[in-house]
């Protein structure tokens, strides 16, 4: 009897064919998106939203045998990775695929991980999940339609994440295409979040990942207890993607399949901020340096952007840190006046600096731009035009940010990162230490938890 036709089967049927055969290149890959997201987890640890999120999983969880980073402690592996995924989207540095308007690294990593510690998994077995993770993620993301999804009020990370987790927590179980497709059935129940912390603020948005990287654990897991899911779930008539997307492109789903991977297509942000914004932050901190500017030089500052920035990151960036890391006239001010690589200038103290206040309303003008729109989210872009009390105006264009795939960080500025963001006190070799142990396959993943644990 021939089965009926659904593209989630598909993708389902692709995911599980690469168990043991995912290419050497995308386990690198994956390596470096593991590395990236345990530097934003360390870090994340130890914001007051992430402790809220640490003790209800600590309280909740229970006994168990996956590490919450930033504490001593085990609980269940759902718990963990809702910890973990929480901390790592802490603090707007985790990776991001800009095409999906997603974070997958904070959603897939503490999934993957979590259960990968719980099982007793090898880093082959790990990395492969990483991979598939990515992969699922990416394609629910760009399938739903991401930039009409995100402005009807979604939160793509939330909502595509679940279907991330859920696949590579597939991987770590072994399911076969039919197992992993009735996850993926159960998953859209599970998808959730809107982009409300972006109007009236709060700290919600900090557990997003978090919450996408539990819902996936908890999906595979019902379902390997037996639970039956749609078989369509992110297709079919009232499946994720006709349910939560206006403009869907189902087909993306399975386009390309084996040739465009989604963990290709990954931005590692070099900035604390929101990465809509990072083409504008990257502009203004080149025209600083070339004409070496100061705030008094400024009389005011246009913008121009994707109409998705000049819509959701049109705000005063000095009531919150979370408005801080959206706002784009913030971060232009702030990369004239102190240094976005560095996220101590998105803390509370440094956003309460009258001078930023002051220079922020001189950006007069945020507007958005066919070009920019014509390329979004692909290939992110933006434009500042800066005009000085001399009479010069200055302008800079940047279409395709440093971090981006259109130029991307090279080993040496990742692993950087990463011991920027872990305390003084971690061993100064961690991250090779952490390469070193990743690379080795049949390693378990115990030995990456145990080294990681050590630097919170």
């Amino acid at each position: 009897m021939e089965r009926p036709e659904s593209l989630t089967r598909d993708l389902a049927d692709f995911l599980t064919g690469l168990h043991g055969r995912v290419d050497g290149r995308l386990l690198s890959s994956s390596v470096d998106a593991l590395i990236d997201t345990l530097g934003c987890m360390v870090f994340g640890a130890t914001q007051t939203w992430s402790q809220a999120a640490i003790a209800h999983a600590l309280a909740s969880g229970g006994e168990g045998s996956a590490t919450v980073i930033g504490q001593a402690s085990k609980t269940s592996p759902a718990m963990a990775a809702f910890a973990n995924g929480s901390s790592a989207h802490a603090f707007e540095l985790d990776d991001v695929h800009e095409e999906a308007i997603s974070h997958p690294g904070a959603v897939v990593v503490p999934a993957a991980l979590a259960l990968a510690e719980d099982l007793g998994a090898s880093n082959l077995e790990l990395t492969e999940a990483v991979v598939i993770g990515y992969e699922a993620m990416g394609r629910a993301g760009i399938a739903v339609g991401p930039a009409a999804h995100m402005l009807a009020g979604f939160h793509p990370t939330s909502m595509s994440g679940v279907f991330g987790s859920t696949a590579a927590a597939g991987r770590l179980f072994g399911f076969d295409s039919e197992t992993l497709n009735h996850a993926f059935g159960v998953a859209v129940s599970l998808a959730c979040g809107t982009m409300e912390f972006a109007s009236s603020g709060g700290m919600a948005k900090r557990i997003h990942a978090g919450r996408a990287a539990e819902a996936g654990l908890l999906a595979a897991s019902l379902v390997a207890n037996g639970l039956k899911g749609a078989t369509d779930g992110l297709a079919g008539r009232y499946g994720f993607c006709n349910v939560f997307g206006t403009d869907p492109q189902t087909e993306l789903l399975t386009d390309a399949l084996g040739s465009r991977w989604m963990i290709d297509e990954i931005t590692v942000k070099p900035y604390a901020a929101c990465s809509d914004v990072h083409p504008l932050i990257q502009a203004t901190s080149e025209l600083r340096a070339e004409h070496q500017l100061t705030a008094d030089q400024i009389e005011r500052i246009e913008a121009e952007c994707p109409t998705k920035a000049a819509t959701q990151n049109n705000m005063d960036g000095t009531v919150s840190v979370m408005a801080a890391q959206y706002s784009a006239q913030f971060n232009i001010a702030a990369t004239i006046l102190a240094d976005p690589r560095d996220p101590a200038t998105y803390e509370r103290d440094q956003i309460a600096d009258p001078a930023i206040a002051d220079l922020q309303a001189k950006v007069v003008s945020l507007r958005p731009a066919k070009e920019f729109d014509d390329t979004y989210a692909w290939k992110m872009g933006g434009r500042v035009r800066i005009f000085l009390f001399d009479g010069k105006v200055l302008e800079r264009s940047v279409h395709g940010q440093k971090g981006s795939m259109h130029d991307p960080l090279s080993q040496e500025q990742l692993d950087a990162k990463f011991q920027s963001l872990v305390p003084a006190s971690a061993p100064i070799d961690l991250v090779s230490t952490l390469r070193g142990s990743l690379v080795d396959p049949m390693r378990p993943v115990s030995h990456i938890c145990e080294s990681i644990a050590s630097a919170g």
